[in-house]
């Protein structure tokens, strides 16, 4: 269910829902605007749907739990109140994911792009996001020693490697979801990437001999 602490907006709301647990699972698209039209439960379905991948999206462009989690929530408060005018232009998770983005980078600017380090034991959860399905494709050091390089990224670079190398996405979408040009989104990878590669290097403990 969706938790109201978090969603001020949806307490006291007194909707209707006649659920169909024989109809087939409706599209987000059609959630959507089951949702837009008052449907409640449509708007849970969505949250169920996404609030995980979101707060992961979040995660990795914060590297902060707590942040993390404020910006997942007011995401979705976001998307209560916008999701009139979603249109079916683009796909749903590319609107939502830029609904998301555009609410960290706003985060990012109130404060000043002076992101914090902390790098204590057990903040950043275990986790499952496109592309590392598969844990014996990425040891768990390295896993760490990336996301420790992430936060060194100034918050451009970090948002294209994470919507590219990590959420799958294509340039095109991201340049929609950014609002840049796709050869900005491909050449903010490449000096991400570059920038991460020397990261990475620096922060390898090198072995010595006996």
């Amino acid at each position: 269910m969706i938790n109201t602490e978090y969603f001020p907006i949806l307490s006291g709301s007194k909707v209707a829902v006649k659920p169909d647990v024989d109809a087939a699972p409706l599209s987000d698209h059609a959630l959507a605007i089951a949702a837009a039209g008052g449907d409640m439960n449509a708007f849970e379905q969505l949250y169920q749907r996404h609030n995980r991948r979101v707060y992961s999206l979040c995660l990795r462009m914060t590297q902060n739990v707590a942040e993390a989690e404020d910006l997942a929530q007011e995401a979705f408060i976001q998307l209560f109140r916008k999701i009139g005018s979603f249109r079916g232009e683009s796909a749903f998770t590319t609107w939502l994911h830029r609904l998301t983005v555009n609410q960290v980078l706003m985060h990012f600017r109130k404060r000043s792009v002076k992101l914090e380090r902390t790098t204590e034991e057990g903040e950043t959860p275990v986790q499952i996001v496109r592309g590392t399905e598969n844990p014996n494709k990425m040891p768990v050091l390295d896993r760490i020693s990336l996301d420790r390089a992430l936060k060194q990224l100034p918050p451009g670079y970090r948002s294209v490697f994470v919507l590219h190398d990590i959420e799958g996405h294509e340039h095109e979408e991201i340049a929609k979801i950014l609002g840049v040009a796709v050869g900005t989104s491909k050449s903010q990878l490449h000096k991400a990437r570059m920038k991460l590669r020397g990261l990475l290097k620096k922060n390898t403990p090198v072995a010595h001999e006996a």
